[in-house]
This record gives structure tokens, sequence and C-alpha cells, in this order.
């Protein structure tokens, strides 16, 4: 396949994010209880809680479909995702809690949040840019995850809602400063995310500095296809379209080396359930797929089916990795939505991302963002039966 570049993919979605555009002059941000229609479409909000006297809201964007997905501001998380089974019965894939409390809490996995300004793991919390040296909050076994102790998962998002004849959405904007939990430069992002036809979710994210910084953002969603009627989702079949995955050590920082899945239990490039080979990998599996696509391409990069309920999901990025989760930290100890507790492997991610603590490894794709240059990133999830 010929390489793309990053113009030319986003000429390619341009339709997608001319359908946000044109829809931003229809835009409510006024009552409560303001619900916005459009040909199929809706868009709510409602009170969610409070923080410090400040209003944390819950939005709800549906389709005519039966799908539903409900974001607070609170760190951009998807509490709800309402998919239809194959019999048409509506029902919550995405792992959660009933109340913005559930959020607030320090034992939160991280369930549905956007995260940045890193996600993932930088190794000893450390890197060199320009020949400085910044130390980032240690908050992971002596290194840093997904932003530092307060990444963007536990801020609060200026949030815009779009309607159109094609699309429900919901644009979220944050100012991270200079300095904010290390990182150098104020970074400006906007992250958009907008329901479609045919059962599309894409996430369009964007962000400027005015000074070099590492970025790279994802979206932490728990998945469980089956809707909870199956506790684990060792059942779900999944595809990662990558012959390699990145080789960590024992705190799951990158060592450097790209090795092959092939004839291993890290090998998804064929459909194959999760728990066949799910006990052979030490801890399970939480590792960074290098996906087999030109360079910020937007194409298919993985499929997940559940053959209980039918429901089929596949995921389309611009990244060139994915982060295969499978839920190893849970351990029934969390009460979910409806009382539910979610044990060890009750859902998975796949995280769209740049590799693991590039800033210190120099033969990975580079997430240096420079002043003057604009992150693009775009990751699509699309719902269907079968």
């Amino acid at each position: 396949m010929k390489a793309t570049s990053s113009f030319q993919i986003f000429l390619g979605v341009f339709p997608i994010l001319l359908i946000l555009s044109a829809c931003g002059n229809r835009s409510s941000q006024n009552a409560p209880s303001a619900v916005l229609t459009a040909s199929g479409f809706s868009i709510s909000k409602e009170p969610y809680g409070e923080i410090n006297d400040t209003t944390i809201w819950l939005y709800k964007l549906a389709n005519a479909n039966g799908m539903e997905v409900h974001i607070t501001n609170y760190g951009g998380a998807i509490t709800h995702l309402i998919v239809p089974d194959r019999n048409g019965e509506a029902g919550d894939v995405a792992l959660g809690f009933d109340s913005l409390g559930g959020y607030l809490q320090s034992g939160n996995p991280y369930f549905g949040c956007l995260v940045g300004r890193y996600a993932n793991r930088i190794g000893k919390g450390r890197f060199i840019l320009n020949k400085k040296t910044y130390q980032l909050p240690l908050n992971n076994n002596g290194h840093t995850l997904h932003g530092g102790v307060r990444g963007f998962d536990k801020v609060i998002w200026e949030a815009q809602e779009m309607i159109s004849d094609s699309s429900a959405a919901l644009r979220l904007h944050y100012l991270s400063k200079d300095g904010e939990q290390g990182f150098p430069g104020n970074l400006e992002v906007t992250v958009t995310y907008a329901l479609h036809k045919r059962n599309d979710l894409t996430i369009t994210y964007k962000a400027n500095t005015d000074q070099s910084t590492p970025v790279n953002l994802t979206n932490h969603t728990y998945f469980n296809l089956s809707a909870g009627k199956n506790p684990t989702i060792k059942d779900h079949v999944l595809m990662i379209n990558a012959i390699r995955y990145t080789g960590v050590d024992k705190w799951l920082i990158p060592t450097g080396k790209q090795l092959k899945v092939k004839n291993s239990p890290m090998d998804f490039s064929s459909p194959k359930p999760i728990g066949r080979d799910l006990d052979k990998v030490d801890g399970g599996y939480d590792h960074n797929y290098v996906l087999r696509k030109p360079y910020k391409e937007f194409s298919l990069v993985a499929t997940l089916y559940d053959p209980g309920s039918g429901r089929l999901m596949e995921m389309y990025t611009t990244e060139p990795g994915v982060q295969f989760y499978s839920g190893n930290f849970l351990d029934g100890s969390l009460q979910g939505k409806n009382g539910q507790t979610y044990e060890k492997h009750g859902g998975l991610c796949l995280e769209a991302q740049h590799f693991p603590d590039s800033p210190n490894q120099p033969s990975f794709p580079s997430t240096i963002l420079r002043p003057k240059r604009t992150y693009h990133q775009l990751t699509m999830y699309r719902f269907m039966t079968k």
C-alpha cells in the first residue's frame, strides 16, 4: 500500500469533519435540560454532580438505531455505550459507574476517560527534550502512567454540543498549562466525540503547543460486548492487524525491541478467542501492538466479536499502535453500574496510541509536538451485528 500523508488522511475523512464544523452554529450550552434534535439524532444533558461548586454534566448522544453514547465532561469519560444486539435488544457495552462519585474515587481504573498528556507509560517519568531533562510525577511502580497523578482523566473539560442531519457530537476543550504534571508548554486540546447514522462513534483529537512537548492521547473505554451477560471477555473473538508488538520489562516499560507475534500467545493477526492463550501471558495482555499499515493512514486495525450477543466492533485509527489491555487488574472490588461488580478480565481496552515511552526510545515514531504544528488523531469504533 502506498504511504499516505497526514494531510491526505484528513482530506479523506473530511466529510466527517465537515459535518462537525457545519453543525457548530446549532450548539447549545444553556438550559440544564436542553435537548437538541435533528433527523433521527438527539443530544440531551443533565447535571451529574459537583466538584468545588462547579457543575459536572452528563451528555447523552443518540441516533435512530437505538445506539447511545453518554459522556461526562469530567475526564471526558464515556460512561455508557448502548448498542443493540443481533435481536435488537439494547445493552450497555462499556464498564463504568452509576454516578460521578465512582469516577472520583482513587480506585477508578480509568473507566472510559480521555488520557493525556501522555497515554501509557514513560520510563522513570523522565525524558530529555532540547537538552533539558523533565521529571514527571511517578504514579506507577516508579514510572509515569497516563499523564501523571492528575492527567486529562481528572480535569474538567469545556463542552459544546453539536448536531446535524448526519451526526450528534460533543466537542471538549482543555488548556493544559505549561508545567502541568511536569510537561513543558501550554497545550491546547480539542476532542470531539461524534455518533453517526450507521452506529459509528468517531473520536477526533487535535492539539497545539507553544513549546515542544510529548503528546500521546487516547480513550480508555473498557468494552464487554455481551453487555454484562458474560462476566468476562474471554469468549470475545479478537483480531489485531499486527505482526509485531513492543517488548516490555516486568514493569511494562518498553525495551526498545519489536517482537514478532507469530507462533506466540501474542498473535491476534487472525481472529481468535481472547481466553485461548490468556493464561500463557504473564500477567495478561497489556501490550502495544505495532499496526501493519502505512504511518498515519486511517484504516481498519482491529475487530472484536461477542458470539453470544452477535455484537461486532470494528476499530479504525490513524495511530501507529493499539494497546490491548485485558482487564488484568480488575479484581471484583469495584461496584459498577446497577450494582454489578467487575471481576478480572471483565472488560478489555483497545487504545489507539503512539508507542509507550517513545520520548526515551529513538527507534519509535516520535511523539514530540512542535510549535506551529498540529497534533491530529482520528479513531473510530463501528458497531454492527452478525
